[in-house]
């Protein structure tokens, strides 16, 4: 019985040891955004965006990272329920194995998913600055372009793909029981596979930064919360399907004002 309580003791400890891990690592990611990711440089008061010239192969790893770690800041808040959950499965079964591990292993399967996210961002801003449709404040240059972008992200938020990966994401509880696997390689892949979810639910909302500017800290900050809103309260799908239509709304506005 006493060894049985000590087990108990440590698992549970190993459970706050991930928590508090977890919070480390989105102040740190939040931190390393505050201080300008690179990206920034000081003018006075003030950061402002760097001019990069042409692109070398240290400024697209420099701007990947950027976007990585933006991803990480926003996103896994909203995760560390599923995370933590699947930790607290892992110590209660046999197949579970360490539940600190678990953990891990299901952070970096949900992180990978971004980081691709990321990758693919970082070619479109390659892009977009290519054709001479992003200012120096990694914001888009052309009304077109940002009301395209707010229209469809707007519409997206009504779409039944939308609202079955936003229903996955508000449930972490019943997606960790129906995706269970077993050990650090299963928590992985569930981590791939929550991680998917949530690219799905949010990844259209994430390019909004191209209109507002990539390194806004106060739109950064606006849509993680959004995210965790959407995700956390009880009227969260209405929420977003309303936001949707402010979104569609700002976007026409916009673009009647470009034509």
């Amino acid at each position: 019985m006493r060894r049985g309580a000590l087990l108990e003791q440590a698992l549970r400890h190993s459970q706050r040891l991930v928590a508090g891990c977890l919070l480390l690592a989105i102040g740190l990611a939040w931190a390393w955004l505050y201080s300008g990711a690179g990206m920034m440089e000081a003018m006075g008061d003030m950061l402002m965006p760097m001019s990069s010239g042409p692109w070398s192969l240290g400024h697209a790893l420099l701007v990947l990272a950027m976007w990585a770690v933006m991803m990480a800041a926003m996103m896994l808040p909203s995760a560390a329920p599923m995370i933590l959950l699947h930790g607290t499965l892992a110590r209660r079964r046999a197949d579970g194995g360490d539940p600190a591990l678990a953990c891990a292993a299901a952070a970096a399967g949900y992180l990978a998913v971004w980081a691709a996210f990321s990758l693919a961002a970082t070619v479109l801003q390659y892009a977009l600055e290519r054709a001479a449709l992003l200012s120096p404040m990694m914001q888009a240059s052309s009304r077109i372009l940002a009301a395209a972008v707010l229209v469809t992200a707007g519409a997206y938020q009504w779409t039944p793909l939308k609202q079955r990966c936003l229903r996955h994401c508000r449930s972490p509880l019943d997606f960790v029981l129906s995706h269970w696997r077993p050990g650090t390689r299963g928590a992985f892949a569930m981590g791939l596979r929550h991680g998917g979810v949530c690219a799905g639910c949010c990844g259209l909302l994430m390019l909004l930064l191209f209109v507002v500017g990539v390194m806004n800290l106060g739109w950064i900050a606006g849509i993680a919360l959004f995210v965790a809103v959407e995700k956390l309260l009880p009227g969260g799908p209405w929420i977003g399907r309303i936001a949707g239509l402010v979104l569609i709304a700002w976007g026409l506005a916009l673009g009647a004002t470009g034509l």
